[in-house]
């Protein structure tokens, strides 16, 4: 069973200029153990899904479930003892963190809002994350801006693990620090993962990023998933322009993929007719500009949403056959 699955979601902003469909028709599951990697470009509707799926923006349609339990509508009072279970950490560390409290409050404020412990059993707790993320313990009567920007985020990522929860949501986790910090942060991730069984969503618009810590990928464009598939399959045979173009900016990503993206991002209040893509895809044709491509499958695991894309009919064909007794 899926620890966190989302069907057919829809997440809509009302604007000035019309109905913005930030999710516009989304499926997606992670399952116990797993890291989920979520790519696209700035404004392609990654972080209102990712704070979607944990309730932190209102859905307009579909559902979500968590552990098996519907959550789609569930009252902010029925949502609170799953929120233990849900944490996120945010892009911005700085920002994330309120300037007035020391760390040591920062990473004591959840356990108190949950009734969790007394205030000796608070302390040992919140010293005991600090430690496994790599803050020293003699730090935490610090205020945020006496820390670094690394140091910020693994305080962000403690806040989120003293819950002792099943998922993290890692929104842009890396992407305001140092490529040095980068990688200490996401060998924190991937250790803690491994320690305390830890699901993750990673959103990040770095594929090369992601290839590092997921293990399957989806890539995202203009409020819908173009491209799913296990990471390693992804990088080897990428089947979407969008993902090649996406791998072609990455650095030693191999230029070969795909040309470059070319042209801004079309607005979601008033999304091209057809395929999504066709405006800035070299492939296009009338079939892109008139008809819009479904996900399917076009080898194990591996589905696309592209018109183009080659079917690898026996390799889909062995996937549905029912094992011999």
């Amino acid at each position: 069973m899926p620890l966190l699955s989302a069907e057919d979601l829809h997440i809509h902003h009302a604007t000035p200029g019309g109905t913005l469909r930030a999710v516009d028709g989304i499926s997606l599951s992670i399952a116990p153990g797993e890291t989920l990697g979520l790519v696209g470009e700035s404004g392609c509707g990654k972080s209102t899904l990712a704070r979607g799926l944990l309730r932190l923006a209102p859905v307009a349609a579909g559902r979500i479930e968590f552990a098996g339990q519907d959550i789609t509508r569930l009252s902010a009072g029925a949502l609170r003892p799953l929120r233990r279970q849900m944490q996120m950490v945010f892009q911005d560390p700085a920002a994330a963190l309120n300037p007035r409290q020391t760390a040591r409050a920062l990473l004591e404020t959840p356990l108190i809002a949950h009734g969790i412990g007394d205030r000796v059993e608070r302390r040992r707790r919140v010293e005991a994350i600090a430690e496994r993320v790599g803050l020293a313990v003699d730090s935490l009567d610090r205020f945020p801006h006496e820390f670094s920007g690394g140091q910020k985020q693994r305080i962000g990522l403690a806040r989120a693990l003293v819950l002792a929860p099943k998922l993290v949501v890692c929104d842009e986790p890396v992407s305001a620090l140092d490529v040095s910090v980068q990688a200490q942060i996401l060998n924190l991730l991937v250790d803690l993962r491994r320690e305390f069984g830890l699901s993750y969503l990673f959103v990040s618009h770095d594929l090369g990023v992601v290839r590092w810590i997921a293990d399957r990928v989806l890539v995202m464009y203009l409020g819908r998933i173009v491209e799913s598939a296990p990471q390693d399959r992804l990088w080897a045979r990428p089947q979407h322009p969008y993902t090649r173009a996406l791998m072609a900016s990455v650095p030693g990503g191999g230029r070969r993929r795909g040309a470059p993206i070319i042209g801004d991002l079309p607005s979601t209040i008033d999304p091209p007719q057809g395929c999504r893509f066709h405006p800035r895809c070299p492939l296009a044709d009338a079939r892109c500009r008139a008809e819009s491509p479904v996900l399917r499958m076009v080898s194990p695991g591996h589905q696309v949403a592209c018109h183009h894309a080659p079917v690898d009919a026996a390799a889909v064909i062995r996937v549905a056959e029912p094992a011999l007794p």
